[in-house]
């Protein structure tokens, strides 16, 4: 079983990585986004940027940094199927999973402009933003000094794969199998 973290800035391409391995290596998918949406329903809360951003630093606060995606390699360890575990945003989750082991951490990037129009094209509930908040959430995101919030500087720094996602989906997908060439997957 390997479990293949992805982490990246907004709107950099990480759910369509997602999508090729579910859909082409038959990869199990784990959403950050998915677990904290969940409870924010059950709490008769929006599912928003906001919202998400500050369930998943309360939970980390209350039960540890790597929290949330412990909870989802629990999930896809059960599975015994290789598994994609979608948005690690904390380097003490990035190190949690390195520590179970057959753990391979993904980033991907790409020029902000691409990304802002990616989101806006996408249309989900986090992405109905101007250019600026666009930027601001990023911000927000980038660097943290407390353990427990975002800080997708750090996350991107410890990868073990790199992808820039400037051109087409195809030429992403191409750099995404060339890694797994090498990973024998």
């Amino acid at each position: 079983m390997k479990i293949i973290g992805i982490t990246g800035t907004l709107g950099a391409g990480k759910g369509t990585i997602v999508e090729y391995l579910v859909r082409e290596k038959h990869f199990l998918h784990y959403s950050v986004r998915d677990f904290l949406k969940k409870i924010l329903l059950a709490e008769g809360k929006v599912p928003n940027r906001d919202n998400y951003v500050v369930l998943a630093n309360s939970l980390r606060e209350q039960h540890g940094p790597s929290y949330i995606v412990d909870c989802l390699y629990e999930e896809a360890k059960q599975s015994g199927e290789n598994a994609i575990i979608e948005s690690i945003r904390t380097p003490g989750e990035v190190n949690s999973l390195r520590g179970k082991g057959s753990f391979i951490l993904f980033a991907v990037d790409a020029d902000p402009r691409i990304r802002y129009q990616r989101i806006v094209s996408r249309n989900s509930e986090t992405d109905q933003i101007s250019y600026e908040e666009f930027l601001a959430n990023e911000a927000r995101e980038m660097q943290a000094t407390d353990p427990n919030h975002q800080n997708l500087a750090a996350c991107i720094a410890l990868a073990d794969f790199r992808f820039q996602n400037n051109g087409t989906m195809e030429e992403l997908y191409t750099q995404v199998e060339t890694v797994l060439l090498k990973l024998g997957i």
